[in-house]
């Protein structure tokens, strides 16, 4: 099986005692790579990587130094595309909601109940035309881990110059609710937002742009109201 190949990627950054994150590119078109973002948790000698991102052999040495992956969790159905190496690469146990395209990847299903860490609670997007989730981790206060549904973006240097223009001009600024993410999702997520901002967290750790440490609760109205008016 051909799998997609290692694209450009910073360093492992330690973020929280036992998280990290990693940030690479992804082509979206000619000429337009955007950032993506994996978190990498740690429980025990345990590795559990959210929002897959495929590393260089430099990066996947790094990795292995911090602990063994055993779990490999996808949030949302537009992303996965590493999935299948990192199946093969780690055995790990792969981890999805219902629903989503598998691409001869084995998902066993993330649910309400169902989650690879101890201290992890799967949130999941009930509302939306297609399978989405978050991780709601209790640690620092709370730790929110997103993929498309809700990010925040403070640079636009960690892809292209044409992609940091696109992301710019689709209104990719500060903490915000993507808006093609929206639109495919339907006006339905607004009620699982709603409830998102009865959770336990703080922080915030997405799929794309930058950590959000502290304010990320207490922003998530606001780009509600940005995003739907209300």
């Amino acid at each position: 099986m051909a799998y997609s190949p290692v694209h450009r990627h910073g360093p492992i950054e330690q973020v929280f005692d036992d998280v990290w994150h990693v940030t690479g590119e992804f082509p979206m078109g000619p000429g337009i790579r955007v950032p993506r973002n994996m978190t990498i948790i740690r429980e025990g000698a345990r590795l559990v990587l959210v929002n897959s991102v495929r590393l260089s052999a430099e990066g996947e040495a790094a990795l292995d130094r911090l602990g063994k992956v055993t779990d490999v969790v996808r949030l949302a159905g537009g992303h996965g595309a590493d999935d299948p190496y990192m199946q093969a690469r780690y055995g790990a146990t792969m981890w999805a909601p219902g629903g989503v395209k598998k691409d001869g990847v084995t998902y066993r299903e993330l649910t309400a109940h169902t989650s690879p860490l101890g201290d992890a609670t799967p949130f999941l997007f009930a509302h939306g035309r297609h399978p989405d989730a978050a991780l709601v981790v209790a640690r620092d206060g709370g730790i929110l881990v997103s993929c498309d549904a809700y990010q925040h973006w403070t640079r636009y240097d960690e892809g292209s110059f044409l992609g940091g223009l696109a992301s710019r001009l689709m209104g990719f600024r500060g903490p915000v609710i993507g808006g093609p993410w929206a639109k495919r999702m339907g006006d339905g997520v607004y009620a699982d937002f709603a409830r998102l901002c009865e959770q336990p967290f703080r922080h915030l750790l997405t799929g794309h742009g930058t950590p959000l440490r502290d304010r990320a609760r207490d922003e998530l109205p606001g780009a509600m109201k940005q995003r739907f008016g209300r």
